[in-house]
């Protein structure tokens, strides 16, 4: 029996990192969620990491669980606990775990001296062995290793077995011989980490209240259900890595809940129902926002759902929608560039492209959310937008967001909420005007009236992507031309007032601005209350919508120096605040992460340490 006893002040309580190294489409993933769920269900903070290669299988894959009392829950960088399933990564994965941590691995088989370290516990629990005595179909077996693994983290971390049981029981509740595989499975891995063991660890889960008011959910998830709330019943598509979901689970949700019922009923009775919505996998991006932006024009709401290869090849439309005046809605859920890239990474990286997309002068608003909640309020506050001010409005997520399960508030919702179609003339409205010009009588936030198919003879116009003056004729007149395209820059620059307000925070006596958007969020706080504790305060901006409004530009001209946070190569959340004459070079400076995998707090407290010359 291998021993580690705690001392009672070695003991940590609800402060611990994870990671689990496996190998791809093996099936770890489930039981892996398993054990951040649980985690959940006992009301600690808790996030989990998926990060996994583009390919089917075969290649090394890793799940990251954190728990912090206090939500610390961005992505660490040492681990307490390794799970090492993979034996192309064993060296990697042991070198990962921090002084006095441990090593779980598969004793069925020995482990490599050269693989030891001295200040690293290793605990050998005989999987391979112990699913073979106990299963017998061959996939069953490498299933249930997963399974049993997650057992033995349940003792030695002191996860509440009776959570992990239930939530089998929740998972299988249709398969009664998958529900007792998997709770025997449990049971194997739990019992003998208990029998063989002294357990809990130096670290260990106890059960909180801190998730109260929270649900675990993903941004894509959160995409789809703030489309189906703001009332879009159109969308076009491609499949995308890591995209493809938002429109699955839009599928999913307007198959329940976007249908009405019709008569007659049918003979027996039964009601008859019939969709309420259109969802068209095109055969490219191009097409797909050609028909986003068709529905649009015909006064449907209409969104479309892609990543940065697939925005490439939606610009020229784009700047169609941008020079006509068309609303749509673009969730882009971005990925790790340029070209293919790595499809299954994360990364900021297509923030110019969507401010500008396309050619000549094109300015688009975006909204940037940080987490699946702002997912599901900033999809809809994006369609408002869309039609308020007749442009393309991009959701710039990203696939830490988009893919990972998040512990975020409950969403709400008003039921008294009423989409803002903008300004859309009827036939009654028609009736009481002389004659209607399509960009002409712009209001206060220069936008222009507009009709939808279908109108009386009045409203009918000739809708053209070349040059046009305010009439909506064809020109090639530059000052005819340049006064429609001032108009949309002047729009464009009113949408700053409507884009969700950044998030700003002051501390005594900072004198440091810190500058931020979307995922980076949680990893940024962190690091700034890292710094408060070395005496280095520093006030707080998260960026959270295109243009910027009055709040970004306060915020930059009350402080003498900023460090820019943002994941990619290039600044470009830093060149965007230089280009709209928003800060000076020589007083932003920047921390710059883009390998692919979610930041960490060490990221950004180290880079503004060795800023600051501490």
């Amino acid at each position: 029996m291998t021993t580690f006893a705690p001392t009672p002040a070695e003991l940590r309580v609800n402060d611990f990192a994870i990671k689990l190294a496996n190998v791809n489409g093996t099936g770890s993933a489930s039981a892996n969620s398993l054990l951040m769920q649980a985690i959940f269900r006992m009301g600690v903070p808790v996030s989990g990491k998926n990060l996994f290669p583009s390919n089917i299988q075969g290649l090394p894959t890793w799940y990251e669980i954190r728990v912090n009392a206090k939500g610390h829950t961005a992505r660490a960088l040492d681990y307490d606990l390794m799970v090492a399933m993979n034996a192309q990564t064993y060296a990697q994965d042991v070198a990962e775990v921090r002084p006095d941590g441990y090593v779980l691995y598969d004793s069925s088989w020995p482990l490599d001296d050269e693989l030891l370290r001295d200040d690293v516990r290793f605990l050998g629990v005989p999987l391979a062995r112990l699913c073979l005595e106990n299963f017998t179909a061959p996939r069953e077996r490498i299933l249930m290793k997963n399974v049993a693994y997650a057992g033995a983290i349940v003792a030695l971390i002191d996860v509440d077995v009776d959570v992990v049981a239930a939530l089998l029981d929740e998972t299988f509740s249709r398969n009664e011989k998958l529900r007792a595989s998997n709770q025997r499975a449990l049971r194997l891995g739990y019992d003998y980490a208990r029998e063989n063991f002294d357990v809990p660890l130096n670290f260990r889960v106890a059960a909180m209240n801190a998730n109260e008011d929270a649900i675990l959910i993903d941004g894509n998830t959160a995409v789809a259900l703030g489309a189906l709330y703001a009332g879009a019943t159109v969308a076009a598509w491609y499949p995308i890595t890591p995209a493809t979901a938002v429109m699955d689970n839009f599928t999913q949700l307007c198959a329940k809940y976007r249908r009405r019922r019709i008569e007659p009923s049918t003979p027996d009775g039964e009601p008859t129902f019939e969709h309420d919505y259109l969802i068209i996998q095109a055969e490219d991006e191009i097409a797909s926002i050609g028909m986003v932006l068709g529905a649009n024009w015909s006064g449907a709401r209409a969104f479309t759902s892609t990543s940065g290869p697939g925005i490439s090849l939606m610009n020229e439309l784009l700047g169609l929608a941008y020079y006509t005046e068309i609303p749509a809605v673009i969730v882009d859920v971005q990925r790790v560039g340029p070209s293919t890239g790595m499809p299954t990474r994360t990364q900021q990286g297509d923030l110019i492209t969507c401010a500008f997309a396309s050619h000549g002068d094109t300015k688009h608003v975006l909204v940037l959310p940080a987490n699946p909640r702002e997912c599901f309020e900033f999809t809809v506050a994006a369609f408002d937008l869309a039609e308020r001010f007749q442009t393309p409005v991009f959701v710039l997520s990203d696939l830490d967001i988009g893919m990972n399960d998040w512990v975020v508030p409950k969403l709400t919702w008003d039921d008294d909420f009423v989409p803002d179609r903008g300004r859309v003339l009827h036939d009654e409205d028609l009736a009481e005007i002389r004659e209607f010009f399509r960009y002409s009588d712009e209001d206060e936030e220069f936008v222009t009236p507009r009709t939808l198919p279908g109108s009386v003879e009045k409203g009918a116009y000739f809708i053209r992507g070349s040059g046009h003056d305010r009439f909506g004729r064809y020109t090639e007149n530059p000052p005819d031309y340049q006064e429609v395209i001032d108009r949309l820059k002047r729009k464009h620059a009113a949408a700053a007032a409507h884009v969700p307000p950044a998030i700003v925070e002051h501390r005594v006596g900072a004198t440091l601005g810190v500058i931020t958007m979307g995922s980076c969020d949680l990893a940024v706080r962190e690091a700034i209350e890292q710094l408060s504790d070395l005496g280095v305060e520093a006030d707080y901006l998260r960026v959270r919508g295109f243009p910027f409004g009055e709040d970004v530009v306060s915020f930059l001209a009350s402080h003498e120096h900023c460090v820019v946070v943002e994941q990619n190569r290039d600044a470009q959340l830093r060149s965007l605040l230089i280009l709209e004459g928003l800060g000076h070079p020589e007083r932003l400076s920047s921390v710059l992460v883009y390998g692919g995998f979610p930041l960490s707090a060490r990221h950004v407290f180290s880079s503004i340490l060795n800023e600051m010359e501490y």
